[in-house]
């Protein structure tokens, strides 16, 4: 009974995938130079991207009485991916790669690497001069990363499979 608890605490460790961050040494060693083998690796995301955009509008003026008036409104738009949500490789953009979180025209961001970055990590892609955030295309809207955003690269999930095949037996001895 502790050999069959042994074994399937072994199969089920081993059917879980590791999260490592997407680089050039991976793209080599497994051979993701072209879209075709890039099509087939499930990407996550190593931390939580949140975009934002808003839109205000108002107006000033009096009533009848001679009150003065001022009426405005916000209207906020957020698109919230969670750590770890998964994404499926879309084309690439030179040396960038273009992931898809969602069907639909445009769902889709860019990662990069960053230059002066020795990690090669694949990093989301933004302009990151504007005050709002980092400035990304999703969905045809311009919205903007939160900083923290900033810090958000592709991982993929590798498995080590090893297998072992062992016979081992226990010898008794020999009397006289």
């Amino acid at each position: 009974m502790k050999y069959v608890l042994f074994l399937f605490t072994g199969l089920l460790l081993a059917s879980c995938g590791t999260p490592i961050p997407l680089t050039n040494e991976v793209r080599t060693e497994f051979g993701l130079d072209n879209e075709t083998a890039m099509a087939k690796v499930q990407f996550l995301t190593s931390a939580t991207i949140i975009l934002e955009r808003s839109k205000e509008s108002g107006n000033q003026g009096t009533d009848s009485d001679g009150t003065l008036i001022q009426n405005s409104s916000k209207e906020q738009d957020r698109v919230i991916i969670p750590i770890g949500t998964k994404c499926v490789f879309e084309s690439f953009d030179g040396e960038n790669i273009v992931v898809r979180f969602e069907p639909g025209v445009g769902h889709t961001i860019s990662f990069g690497q960053r230059a002066g970055q020795s990690s090669g990590k694949y990093y989301l892609l933004a302009d990151w001069t504007k005050k709002e955030g980092g400035e990304v295309e999703y969905a045809n809207n311009t919205y903007y990363a939160t900083t923290s955003s900033g810090t958000a690269y592709v991982q993929v999930l590798r498995k080590k499979l090893q297998k072992t095949k062992r016979k081992d037996r226990v010898v008794k001895g020999m009397k006289v």
